[in-house]
């Protein structure tokens, strides 16, 4: 929430929550949007409903068809109302080619302020130690790449790349791709 928050993010907003998984920004982000304001994607959808009736004080404030199963990033049945978009610890587990993809379908909402999405850094072509302690590999989860990469592959997907400097858990890079 911070993050969005610190975007502009208002209850406004038209949210897509990508990798929402068990509504870990859900709980905190659906009591905040106007009702109906809140989508969520994820590879399970056993995973979002167990989320939806577990995290969510009124499971009725999230009407169930807003939570839609999408393993690659096509983003079906989502309105086109999104204004703000995240992907929180999504891409640092799946290959470039994942945040490629995601980007460029994003690309078909036309109300599309930005999207957050975080990733881990390195310059190094092998196995590297984040701040924190976890390894990260160029070639298996959890995935690093260069900032020069990133900036390169949100630029090449019609975005304007923006690394932020907020501080993220187990060293995770905020970029901005507006």
């Amino acid at each position: 929430m911070q993050a969005l928050l610190a975007a502009g993010m208002t209850p406004e907003d038209t949210l897509l929550d990508i990798g929402c998984g068990a509504l870990r920004l859900g709980h905190k982000a659906v009591p905040y949007l106007k009702p109906g304001h809140y989508w969520g994607t994820d590879a399970s959808l056993a995973l979002m409903r167990h989320g939806r009736f577990t995290e969510l004080p009124d499971p009725s404030t999230l009407p169930e068809d807003h939570l839609i199963e999408d393993a690659h990033f096509a983003f079906p049945g989502i309105p086109d109302s999104i204004t703000l978009a995240l992907a929180f610890g999504v891409f640092t587990h799946l290959p470039q080619s994942a945040l490629q993809t995601a980007l460029a379908s994003l690309r078909r909402f036309p109300n599309l302020r930005a999207t957050l999405f975080t990733v881990f850094l390195s310059e190094t072509p092998g196995p590297t130690r984040q701040p924190d302690g976890v390894v990260t590999h160029p070639d298996r989860p959890p995935y690093h790449l260069p900032e020069a990469q990133i900036a390169a592959t949100i630029a090449d997907a019609g975005f304007t790349p923006a690394r932020q400097p907020l501080l993220l858990p187990r060293g995770q890079v905020l970029w901005t791709a507006t």
